[in-house]
Parts: C-alpha cells; structure tokens; sequence
C-alpha cells in the first residue's frame, strides 16, 4: 500500500494526519502545493478544492477525520478509546478542535479590532471548557495518546506561536489545558509533523494578512 498526502505547509488539518502516520509509523510521502494556485491535477481530485488528500494506491481520500480514522482503522493498535461511548465523546472533541480551528483563523487573519477582541474571548471560553473536562494528564484522556489528541496539537501549536511572535496569550489561568499543550508539543512525532521552517513560514503568514496579529509580529 502506497500512501501519499497532499498538503500545503500551513494546514493544520494536514498536520493531524501527518501525526497518525508517524504514532502508527506508517511509511508515507508527501507532496506539497501552493493552495492558492493549486495544479489542474489537484483540482481534479479534491472535491472540495482543499487539503488534505491521502492518495491510496490509485484511490483518494479527503477530509482530515475521515483519513486519521481511515489510517487508524487500518493498522493495528487503536488511537481510540475501547469503549463506544467514550469514542463517540472523543468524536465529539475532534470536532470541537477544528471549531477552535476557525477562531484561531480569524485570530490570525483579521483587521477588525472587534472581531480579533471577540476572537480572542471565544478561544479563552472554548479552552476553559476544555480545562473543565480533562483528566489528571499527561495526555486527553490519561497515558494514551489518541485522535484526540493529534487533532488538538496543531492548534497549540499555532497558538504557542502566536504567544510567542505576537504576545496574543490564551492559556493564562488553564493549568490543564497547558501542561497537555507543553506535552504535545514536546512529542517527537508532533515536532515532526510540520517542516522544521513552519515558525518562520507562520510567522511571514501573519505580516502578510497585515491583521491585528500580524501588527504584533516584530519586523
């Protein structure tokens, strides 16, 4: 089985696929494109017109959940829970993820003062609802590393970034919350799953939108 992503370097959903393949070790290549001038090949086989793709022998997959499900249901070890409930539940918190996601664009995108501000808070309330229901650590749901868990590092590490670059803080106060994110973004796997330029790329990201955030970036 042949197995290769399309991605361009920022997308933080292609990110959650790239950390499936290496917590399942699967061996993958990964072509890169420039989303905004896309190759008519790409065109012909995204529905959607966004990545990630997984292409699988002469078939391809889209959407980032359906492809880390598709990679774990097809190697041994599950990254879920036993348990169909709890599975449901973890289901649930990938999509939240991708919600936090859609913040976090608007976080690095907008020159709206009101929109970043409100930005801003919807991220806090939807972290401290996080806060609220993990467990003692180190990871979502204990030792075991899940989907969950791929699904939520992108985010931190966009929003470590945005700390770091723009001094834009969203985790004061959230002792959990924190130390899942210092966790996740400690692991091999999730170091490695963006290109060792993604600070510098995400950081020229921000002074080009010319948003609120970008104007907090030092030249």
């Amino acid at each position: 089985m042949n197995l290769e992503l399309v991605s361009f370097k920022l997308c933080p959903y292609v990110q959650r696929a790239v950390i499936a393949l290496k917590e399942k070790q699967l061996p993958y290549t990964i072509t890169y494109i420039d989303i905004m001038d896309p190759p008519d090949w790409f065109k012909e086989i995204s529905p959607l017109g966004k990545v990630p793709l997984l292409k699988v022998d002469n078939e391809v997959l889209f959407e980032s959940a359906v492809i880390s499900e598709y990679i774990n249901e097809t190697t041994s070890g599950s990254l879920h829970p036993d348990d169909a409930l709890i599975r449901a539940k973890h289901r649930g918190w990938i999509e939240f993820a991708s919600s936090c996601l859609e913040t976090i664009y608007t976080l690095n995108t907008t020159d709206d003062q009101e929109a970043f501000d409100e930005a801003v808070e919807t991220m806090k309330s939807r972290l401290e609802k996080i806060e609220s229901i993990l467990s003692a650590g180190p990871l979502f749901s204990g030792e075991k590393f899940s989907l969950v868990d791929a699904a939520f590092a992108p985010l931190f590490m966009r929003l470590n970034l945005l700390n770091n670059l723009a001094g834009i803080s969203t985790l004061d106060g959230l002792s959990r919350v924190s130390a899942w994110s210092n966790q996740l973004l400690q692991r091999e796997t999730v170091q490695k799953s963006v290109v060792e330029e993604f600070p510098m790329i995400y950081r020229g990201m921000l002074k080009m939108k010319a948003g609120i955030a970008g104007s907090k970036v030092e030249d």
